[in-house]
């Protein structure tokens, strides 16, 4: 049976168990349990393993890639028996050939369409830069599939505060999200609170289509 909901907070959540789960090279490999789903996307190098592991107060357990946009897989990670923390393989490498480009495409829009229990996406973006056309591709990927997605700006601590502020209203009017972005820092731990709330309000829903499926996971 399913562990209980954990607390309200991050500071006082306890991380019993980190399992990766599975490692999806096909639509087949997606897990179907009905448990909660939450997923990380973003550029290579975007910093998505470092906000994963912040989150699970673990070190190393999502890591980065050598080489990046090569990993071609989705990782399931199982938090406390409960949910899902899914790391999404990363874009927007250059040298990666047309060939893996595509079978990343059709592997993500896949997950998109097809997740049952995808409560929320994370879309990462680098707080310096403005999104390009592979985070606006994204974007509109999850808007099409109508998939509840929040922006997470990382690499904040490279930034004064007035750098900060004008960086959030210029990537929030880019990628045209009615939430705020929230920011991100490994340094100080901002982010992390903001971010378990999501994931606590999401655990709360049912699936992302109601119906049989959705009534089977209570």
């Amino acid at each position: 049976s399913a562990a209980p909901l954990p607390g309200r907070s991050a500071k006082n959540l306890e991380i019993r168990s980190v399992v990766l789960h599975r490692a999806a090279y096909r639509p087949e490999d997606f897990p179907s349990d009905g448990r909660p789903q939450f997923a990380m996307i973003g550029r290579s190098n975007v910093g998505k393993s470092t906000v994963i592991n912040a989150l699970v107060k673990r070190k190393g357990v999502a890591r980065t890639s050598q080489t990046p946009g090569k990993t071609q897989a989705i990782h399931f990670y199982l938090i406390n028996d409960r949910f899902y923390i899914v790391d999404l393989p990363g874009y927007g490498y250059a040298r990666v050939p047309k060939t893996v480009a595509k079978s990343w495409g059709l592997l993500i829009r896949t997950y998109l369409d097809g997740a049952e229990f995808l409560r929320t996406i994370f879309l990462l973006l680098d707080s310096r830069r403005i999104p390009s056309p592979e985070d606006l591709m994204m974007r509109d990927w999850m808007n099409e599939a109508g998939v509840h997605w929040r922006a997470i700006l990382t690499k904040v601590d490279k930034l004064s505060k007035n750098e900060l502020a004008a960086a959030k209203k210029n990537i929030r009017r880019s990628i045209g999200e009615e939430q705020q972005p929230i920011s991100f820092s490994k340094m100080t731990g901002e982010g992390v609170d903001e971010i378990w709330r999501e994931l606590f309000a999401g655990m709360e829903k049912k699936g992302r289509r109601d119906g049989e499926m959705a009534a089977r996971a209570e």
